[in-house]
């Protein structure tokens, strides 16, 4: 029942931001994952390789989750996996060479009613969301990640208890964030525990 939701969900979506970005074309990666799942992770939005092969957290923030994951005895077909926005933001070097870039205000506003049905469909009793971006969409702009990781967010969130975390990517290009980054996941595996999840 949830898959056919979300079908039609991801349908509306692709007629909207088609007809809305016309002439031009978008690669959509949408959520991935059981669509019944109790744990929802929320990234920012995809990369290259997500955008390649159209699944989320599939590159080296990918493999990263995915070991990170391990430490909480979690894997991918448990959880649901999904980004704010659906479609790589870039920007071109000097050379014509596409980078990632952050999403924009326009687009994180656009796109956030559709993460929020997204949500409702599936449902879960936990969201974990990945950076600031998903977190700040989620809660307000005034949050920041820095302040809040590693601990249950005061409030639910689209009927959900929210606990937010570093993203994968900011131990690539961070490595001194990856020890708290551990502590942080040990913290989310005893949360899990405590609450039977």
């Amino acid at each position: 029942m949830n898959a056919e939701k979300l079908s039609a969900l991801y349908r509306q979506c692709a007629a909207y931001f088609d007809a809305l970005y016309a002439p031009e074309t978008r690669i959509y990666v949408f959520g991935d994952g059981d669509p019944a799942a109790r744990i929802l992770l929320v990234g920012e939005a995809p990369g290259e390789q997500e955008t390649l092969l159209q699944k989320p957290f599939v590159g080296r923030a990918g493999k990263n989750l995915d070991e990170f994951l391990a430490l909480t005895d979690l894997t991918r077909p448990k959880l649901y996996t999904t980004n704010l926005v659906k479609f790589r933001p870039v920007k071109l070097s000097a050379k014509g060479r596409a980078s990632n870039r952050p999403p924009s205000r326009e687009e994180i506003g656009l796109w956030k009613p559709w993460l929020l049905k997204e949500l409702a469909i599936i449902s879960p009793k936990v969201i974990v969301s990945l950076g600031n971006l998903p977190l700040q969409a989620l809660t307000g702009p005034k949050t920041a990640i820095g302040q809040v990781h590693g601990r249950p967010f005061g409030e639910m969130v689209a009927g959900a208890a929210l606990f937010p975390l570093y993203h994968p990517a900011s131990v690539i290009y961070n490595p001194a964030l990856r020890e708290s980054y551990l502590e942080d996941l040990r913290a989310f595996a005893l949360f899990l525990r405590e609450n039977g999840l």
